[in-house]
């Protein structure tokens, strides 16, 4: 029973690291359309108002949200990493480092999808307000990119549902070992072999 949850926590470990990297992947990818299709709508960078197209401001309102964004990635990166440098991975017995750093991933988890989630949704709906009809006119006019899709806005429910789901695979890794520590100090106690 102990190889398999040893297999599990290093699948989870590597599975922290790799979730992190697609909210990092994502909070740079955001932004990247938007800017392709917006930025140059913009007559003044100076001037977020002076615009070609009513609505394109969201690519300066959106500045903000995004860099956290990648703040965000980053610590949850950096949690990931920690998982690694306490052999979250791969001891056989977790001590208190242990348990921190699996509880701290989650939570970051939790906290940020839930922020993300809401911020994400106010940006769609601001998005929609975007005169489409202008904006296809000047992407015609500029030879710019014409982008109407939400697939950024809408992407962050699989992003942020992966790092709800490693949270939780992480406390019920949690709950898995301690329930064999303790048949293992039962065993040990009652002079038994471990397996």
């Amino acid at each position: 029973m102990y190889r398999k949850q040893l297999t599990w926590q290093k699948i989870l470990c590597f599975a922290a690291i790799a979730v992190s990297a697609i909210v990092f992947l994502y909070a740079l990818g955001l932004m990247t359309d938007l800017y392709d299709s917006l930025y140059y709508t913009m007559m003044d960078p100076s001037n977020p108002d002076d615009t070609w197209v009513p609505g394109s401001q969201i690519y300066y309102h959106m500045q903000p949200y995004n860099k956290q964004l990648l703040t965000a990635s980053i610590v949850l990166i950096l949690l990931s990493c920690s998982l690694f440098l306490t052999s979250t991975h791969s001891r056989r017995r977790y001590y208190v480092g242990n348990i921190l750093t699996s509880v701290a991933w989650t939570g970051a988890g939790v906290y940020y999808s839930i922020w993300a989630h809401g911020q994400s949704e106010a940006f769609k709906a601001e998005f929609l307000k975007i005169s489409f009809a202008d904006l296809e006119f000047f992407s015609e006019m500029m030879d710019t990119p014409y982008i109407d899709s939400t697939f950024w806005f809408d992407a962050h429910y699989v992003v942020f549902a992966l790092v709800l789901l490693v949270g939780v695979l992480l406390i019920a890794n949690l709950c898995w070992k301690f329930s064999l520590m303790s048949a293992e100090k039962r065993l040990i106690e009652e002079g038994k072999k471990v397996a």
